[in-house]
């Protein structure tokens, strides 16, 4: 998977997982608030992910 794939699932799955994190929270829904905590965390790792992508890149492209 390119870095851009990596970030820009990230960042969808950052969106989502916020969503649903507030939906169940304004619902008093403990697992989908939860579950959205967890795919708000799971983005953060991708888009991280995707941006160390870069960084090996760029490194390598300058060696």
């Amino acid at each position: 998977m390119s870095s851009t794939t990596d970030k820009v699932k990230g960042i969808a799955n950052k969106v989502a997982g916020s969503v649903k994190e507030g939906v169940g929270k304004a619902m008093g829904n403990q697992e989908m608030e939860a579950e959205g905590t967890l795919q708000k965390a799971r983005g953060e790792f991708q888009e991280t992910k995707g941006k160390v992508k870069d960084a090996v890149k760029s490194v390598i492209d300058k060696a």
